[in-house]
């Protein structure tokens, strides 16, 4: 199915999302796309197979490279970003690595923009054996100037990040890239391809884990980096060939089964976790509320003109946030479950509180697809352990 060029962003996406790339008379009509589960492909001569292997990363050859069920999910997330090519990988960490790897070299620095996903900043405190150092700053246009440095190779933002909420000024961030010849990508996981569209903005790469909203159901795990096709060519060729992080057949075709629902299930999200910040917006046990919902000042400006929409991820604070007050409101909940990630069906809370009451005195709710009156009764029942 080919775009339609002229349909709003909101209905192109739909259509993206459902029949784009899709070719159902090679499927003998079948209305999902086949699983390609195999790891290599013939050739009828040795003559083809030798032409072929002069351009192994254009033609089906090795899984580990190019698969059709990997490539029609690529199309589509390259599509919904408004980039020229994506590369699929095994996680959201294979995607991480593979872009750090390929762009990096000794002696490079990398610039966090808010608080990155703790893994990213495990992966640069590893390279840093190989000569390449990072540091971290606020969204802002000023404070990323201030923090420049001439050895800066990559701006890495996080917007919102994914437990304060925070924002970054993606258009004037770029501009200043762009003016100091650094390279800049985002984790845009929190916001979905739907809600917001980084390269529009001007950065360079944008990266998802596709376990999150793109999935959509916590069955699989995979990421993806989307941008230019010189950019992701050589993460292509220097990174996930060479890493071997090979997002399965398998989990690629989950995640085109999510990317069916996702326009629909966002929207649910979102209805949901508004009624979630209303309610906890009366709590008197709150002393802090985080999302792009509620931002103020700038970030409310960079919030109106990056995002379309708001997912179901929020952080709130209480008062007196010991260890052993989190512990029981967590502990009293029930429709929420104590996990990992986000972005799936269900409902999950936790916190980075420590027993020894250090760390972040932060409660993290994933809001999902239950009936939302569910959800409130759950935290009501909880916020009654605090009094």
């Amino acid at each position: 199915m080919t775009l339609n060029d002229n349909a709003s962003e909101a209905a192109r996406d739909s259509e993206i999302c459902t029949h784009a790339f899709e070719e159902h008379e090679r499927y003998e009509g079948a209305i999902a796309p086949p699983i390609y589960q195999t790891s290599l492909f013939t050739f009828p001569t040795l003559e083809r197979f030798t032409e072929v292997m002069r351009d192994e990363r254009s033609h089906f050859v090795y899984s580990r490279g190019l698969n059709p069920t990997v490539k029609l999910l690529e199309d589509k997330l390259a599509a919904l970003e408004r980039g020229e090519m994506a590369k699929a990988f095994a996680s959201g960490m294979g995607a991480i690595s593979a872009t750090m790897m390929t762009l990096l070299d000794q002696g490079d620095h990398v610039l966090l923009v808010n608080q990155a996903y703790g893994p990213t900043r495990q992966l640069l405190e590893q390279m840093a054996r190989f000569g390449v150092s990072f540091s971290e700053t606020g969204g802002s246009r000023g404070e990323v100037e201030a923090a420049l440095r001439d050895d800066t190779r990559l701006i890495y933002i996080e917007s919102p990040s994914s437990m304060r909420m925070a924002l970054a000024d993606l258009d004037g961030i770029a501009e200043l890239a762009r003016s100091r010849g650094v390279l800049t990508a985002i984790d845009n996981t929190w916001a979905t391809p739907l809600y917001q569209k980084p390269l529009t903005h001007g950065i360079d790469l944008t990266l998802h884990t596709l376990s999150k909203y793109i999935g959509g159901h916590s069955d699989l795990v995979g990421g993806v980096v989307v941008g230019r096709r010189e950019l992701v060519a050589s993460i292509f060729e220097h990174g996930h060939q060479l890493l071997g992080a090979a997002l399965s057949p398998h989990s690629a075709f989950l995640a085109l089964r999510g990317l069916r629902t996702l326009p629909i299930r966002m929207r649910q999200h979102q209805a949901n976790v508004l009624e979630v910040i209303r309610y906890l917006a009366t709590q008197p046990s709150v002393t802090g509320l985080h999302h792009p919902c509620l931002a103020t000042g700038e970030q409310a400006a960079w919030a109106e003109r990056q995002l379309s929409g708001h997912a179901g991820l929020l952080s709130f604070e209480i008062v007196d946030p010991s260890y052993v007050r989190i512990a029981g409101f967590i502990d009293t909940l029930r429709v929420f479950r104590i996990g990992v990630s986000w972005g799936g069906y269900e409902s999950l809370a936790i916190s980075q509180r420590q027993p020894d009451d250090t760390g972040p005195a932060l409660i993290r709710l994933a809001i999902g697809l239950e009936d939302v009156q569910s959800l409130l009764d759950d935290l009501e029942r909880a916020f009654r352990t605090l009094q």
